[in-house]
């Protein structure tokens, strides 16, 4: 209840201020109703598509339709309220200065109204900013695939694998694509990398392995010459919908093994594998789903690495990077590379290559997006191959990672 107070409190600000700037700039009662009568629609369908969401499919159409356009204008509506915010701050203060400071009589109304139409005009303005991101990150932000370029120094790399490439792709979530064309496009960015080895690091459907039927033959065209490797995501395990019984929970679970199979994926579960090169080898290792904060803890690291030696360069698939914090970063094995995704960047934020990144998953996740280094390991969290509830990116666009391991350290 307390929650919903304050949701309450949020909208009814925002609702405020914003039809006051609409009043300030727009006159006429018939823009007031039309007005109204989106903002008051489109949070009431936000609301009914929550209270009749198919807990047997998972997210809908219909509820994705209904948070794009909650987002659409309740983040324009954010900017308005805070700008006006401001300004009511500083009125107020002006006031307590000319009135109780100074015991000056002067209302200043003619003058507020006047303020009050110039910044009302400056809020809606700005709020046209976020408006036309977020479109554009529904229409087109969604498949603008960026391939993200990173070469890391390791002293103990051994030498046959100097300047070994490997390409990562994360959270297809192949149950959100409503453009099979996009899709095709990015599978040929990967394949024009020419990396050694493909790596997927989970989440492949958003809750049923036959979201994936459709894309299988465009995914079956990814290429590496020392293969394809995988690992499960929280989302590939089913549990976010129901099912009529425990069997076909389980069963959903072998078919997406299954399929991942086809596609050309050797599926690491808790398992590692040997990369041999000139005498010399590097392990790939890769644990089911660990997450903290209520996600699935499948993940065993020691399990998944059983049958490697300490001194073995290592790479971790590990979905979900709260486990390299967690487990990774301290375990006397010393993981080199840790290779995660899931956070998407929130699918939404500001990027400014090579000088500054933030997103509000920020706040959730440590290490949310690109490469991060503690004490000689380094790990990379993918910003997503494709997007979940919200069809679209704002900011952070879909990513493909190429890495190059160096022997050596870095060039100061």
């Amino acid at each position: 209840m307390f929650r919903l107070l304050i949701f309450i409190v949020i909208i009814g600000l925002l609702e405020y201020y914003t039809f006051q700037s609409v009043k300030t700039v727009i006159k006429g009662n018939i823009w007031y109703v039309l007005y109204w009568v989106l903002s008051v629609g489109i949070l009431v369908n936000f609301i009914v598509q929550i209270l009749i969401l198919d807990r047997n499919n998972g997210v809908t159409f219909r509820f994705s339709l209904a948070l794009i356009l909650l987002i659409l204008f309740c983040v324009p509506k954010l900017v308005v309220g805070i700008t006006l915010l401001g300004e009511d701050i500083y009125r107020g203060l002006v006031y307590v200065y000319d009135n109780v400071i100074k015991s000056s009589t002067n209302n200043g109304s003619s003058s507020f109204q006047s303020r009050r139409k110039f910044v009302s005009q400056i809020a809606l303005g700005l709020a046209a900013i976020p408006f036309a991101s977020i479109l554009y990150g529904v229409i087109k932000g969604k498949y603008n695939f960026k391939v993200l370029k990173y070469t890391l120094h390791f002293e103990d790399l051994p030498d046959a694998f100097d300047g070994y490439r490997l390409t990562q792709i994360s959270d297809v979530h192949s149950g959100s694509f409503d453009n099979i064309n996009k899709v095709e496009y990015a599978i040929d960015l990967i394949n024009e990398q020419q990396s050694d080895i493909i790596v997927f690091t989970g989440d492949m459907v958003n809750n049923k392995a036959e979201e994936m039927k459709p894309y299988m033959d465009v995914f079956k065209k990814l290429k590496a010459k020392d293969g394809l490797y995988s690992v499960l995501g929280n989302h590939d395990y089913g549990d976010y919908v129901s099912w009529d019984s425990k069997e076909a929970k389980k069963q959903n679970l072998e078919d997406l093994k299954t399929i991942q199979k086809e596609i050309g994926f050797d599926l690491l579960l808790n398992e590692n594998r040997f990369i041999e090169k000139e005498g010399e080898r590097i392990a790939i290792v890769g644990v089911e789903n660990w997450g903290k904060g209520g996600f699935k803890k499948a993940g065993d690291l020691k399990k998944a690495s059983s049958l490697i030696d300490k001194d073995d360069f290592k790479i971790l698939l590990s979905h979900d990077p709260s486990h390299w914090d967690e487990e990774v970063v301290n375990d006397k094995y010393h993981y080199h590379l840790t290779l995660s995704g899931h956070t998407h960047g929130m699918q939404f934020g500001i990027e400014i290559p090579g000088w500054f990144k933030w997103s509000p998953v920020k706040w959730r996740y440590k290490q949310w997006a690109g490469i991060y280094e503690t004490l000689g390991q380094y790990i990379n969290v993918n910003r997503g191959f494709g997007y979940l509830a919200f069809p679209g990116r704002v900011g952070i666009w879909p990513e493909i990672t190429v890495i190059e391991l160096k022997k050596g350290l870095k060039e100061a």
